[in-house]
């Protein structure tokens, strides 16, 4: 195996591109550590990103938009008191990741790049409009988080393309997010099913709103029906069930060990009215 570190983001994407075999890159290592360990993968080139200056860094721009570098692990999202201010929901489902001493090394990007349709970091950046930059061999590019996701264990990302940074938009004023998960034991668990809801009030009108469902469908997506149904409503009890029916509408789980399809579905509408509740309540500042 050779075992490189890039002074760069361009550098780590030429050694992607040039690489014939099997690649993988290294950030916080929650995924392809174990994966390594159980067999599961053994790269012909494994690239360690996290001497890049800016990895480690969460930047706030001047437009109130936020930065997140690659290798910023979860309990330093927790611990930052303004970026947890203005997308807790967003910081609470990264938090749900692994264990505390996982908490120390898990990253938003590597949680995204796993594909795993149950990931809890991933449905509260979509909901949250966040946006990918991507290096490549052909030069830089962005796109909304959700287009990221392809299935289980897959992404859209071409050869010797790695993302760069996580980008939260401006939160501006009035606006709440919230991101809750059913799981079988109380901590350290896969998501049965997931719902993220972010919306923005004028008043106390839903002006805006995004809703991202995990752990349902063959990948984490939006749910513009579940969006529709609260925009324009005060979340009253209508706008509610309106909601979980759409929710449950947009579900296209599997059985397994964890959940039916049915209990998926059902579980999908109550996380949706519960996450709704929460992210009405942060909007309105209560």
């Amino acid at each position: 195996m050779n075992y490189h570190t890039p002074s760069t983001f361009e550098d780590a994407a030429r050694l992607a591109g040039a690489a014939g075999g099997v690649t993988r890159f290294l950030a916080g290592g929650t995924d392809v550590l174990v994966q390594m360990r159980a067999g599961m993968v053994l790269p012909d080139d494994l690239i360690d990103l996290k001497k890049i200056p800016g990895v480690h860094d969460i930047v706030q721009g001047a437009d109130g938009g936020w930065r997140i570098g690659i290798a910023v692990p979860g309990a330093a999202l927790g611990a930052h008191a303004a970026l947890v201010a203005d997308w807790p929901g967003v910081v609470e489902g990264m938090e749900l990741v692994g264990s505390t001493q996982v908490q120390g090394r898990a990253t938003l990007a590597g949680n995204l790049c796993n594909g795993s349709p149950a990931a809890d970091s991933v449905p509260g950046l979509v909901a949250a409009g966040a946006t990918v930059e991507i290096t490549g061999p052909d030069g830089t590019r962005s796109a909304p988080v959700e287009e990221i996701p392809a299935g289980p264990g897959k992404t859209t990302l071409a050869p010797g393309e790695l993302i760069s940074a996580i980008l939260l938009p401006p939160r501006g004023k009035a606006g709440g997010d919230a991101y809750l998960r059913f799981i079988p034991r109380t901590e350290m668990d896969i998501a049965v099913a997931g719902c993220a809801v972010n919306l923005r009030l004028e008043g106390d009108t839903i002006a805006e709103a995004r809703v991202a469902l995990g752990a349902v469908a063959p990948r984490i997506a939006l749910a513009p029906d579940c969006a529709a149904a609260i925009i324009g409503t005060t979340l009253d009890e209508a706008a509610l069930a309106a909601l979980d029916a759409a929710a449950r509408a947009a579900c296209s789980p599997i059985d397994d060990k964890r959940g039916t399809v049915a209990f998926r579905t059902e579980v999908a509408g109550v996380l949706a009215r519960r996450a709704a509740a929460i992210a009405y309540s942060r909007a309105k500042g209560e």
